[in-house]
């Protein structure tokens, strides 16, 4: 069974040591509110991996841990069945002992188009607010973070989380919890804040802006991607119902409006370091996600536009610094 102890006793002597007033009692609610449905079948999967050698691993260029000749095919063959009980894998690649989980997103891509623009993360302690099943976590400790806390509220995130982080050898410099921001307490003691398709499914965006705010220290750095539109400062898409098939999207901004909403928030040196446009080539449908992808979101006649007829998704990085308090 998941537990979070060794987290605990890991920011007891930290800067994170005041989180602890609120935390045991929050993930003890979010285990009472779990006990039935998938995340016991999921544990039942977790706790059949077998122990294997954690040599070679490789997390500065991919997430790989072990090579094709350390399994026995039979061996190999159960593992992957272990995995696929997991499924569906969104947000990847990774590579275990010679098994390739495909994921529907080559989150490796956005990561490529956002480490060239970061601050150094050696040393950092860093939150990535809806983390996923945590693939940026192992790639910022690969750039030498000092302590990698990831959150998302999805129980099939965590344990597709600790399924690599058992064959990475249960490091712990990441780390993976069940919640979501509005959960998280002021802490004020992250160097770096991460926020990487998240904004759009906030009801209100500015309270987001400031929540991840909340989580710097003084002249930390956030890390903003968003979809967005072109437009001008005043430009803002609400759609009507849905966006690519998607109910909780709520607020697409064009970059310039997004820029100006993070400095209304008390941030500055606010800049756009990036835009890109999705393509089905990064997200889509895999053997590993079996799902409707994004080449069903976007109008079969016109892949400029989703199938509700709004701009086909467009991704843009902003990087800014929190002013002092």
């Amino acid at each position: 069974m998941i537990d979070f102890a060794n987290f605990y006793q890991l920011i007891a002597k930290t800067r994170l040591s005041h989180w602890l007033h609120t935390l045991p009692a929050q993930l003890h609610a979010w285990r009472h509110d779990n006990q039935h449905g998938d995340l016991p079948r999921w544990e039942r999967a977790l706790a059949k991996l077998p122990q294997l050698p954690a040599t070679p691993i490789d997390l500065t260029h991919a997430v790989s841990v072990g090579s094709h000749e350390s399994l026995a095919d039979g061996e190999r063959k159960k593992v992957e069945s272990l995995l696929r009980q997991l499924m569906p894998w969104r947000k990847g690649p990774f590579t275990v002992h010679g098994i390739h989980i495909d994921t529907e997103w080559r989150s490796d891509w956005k990561w490529d188009r956002v480490l060239p623009h970061l601050s150094p993360l050696a040393g950092r302690h860093v939150l990535d607010v809806g983390c996923g099943s945590g693939y940026h976590l192992w790639r910022m400790v690969g750039e030498g973070a000092k302590l990698a806390v990831g959150i998302d509220p999805s129980p099939l995130f965590l344990c597709q989380f600790e399924a690599i982080r058992h064959f990475l050898g249960c490091d712990q410099r990441a780390h993976l919890l069940p919640l979501g921001i509005q959960e998280l307490p002021p802490l004020r003691a992250f160097d770096t804040v991460f926020s990487m398709g998240v904004l759009y499914h906030r009801k209100s965006p500015i309270e987001h802006i400031e929540q991840l705010r909340s989580q710097l220290v003084d002249g930390g750095e956030l890390v903003l991607e968003t979809l967005v539109i072109d437009g001008d400062e005043h430009q803002v898409l609400v759609p009507e119902d849905r966006y690519g098939k998607m109910r909780n999207v709520w607020f697409i901004p064009s970059s310039r409006a997004l820029k100006r909403w993070v400095e209304r928030c008390g941030f500055v040196d606010v800049r756009i370091v990036d835009e890109n446009r999705t393509t089905t080539d990064e997200q889509r449908r895999t053997d590993w996600m079996i799902n409707e992808s994004l080449d069903d979101y976007l109008d079969p006649a016109d892949p400029a536009l989703t199938v509700e007829g709004y701009p086909a998704p467009k991704r843009a990085v902003l990087i800014a610094r929190k002013a002092r308090d």
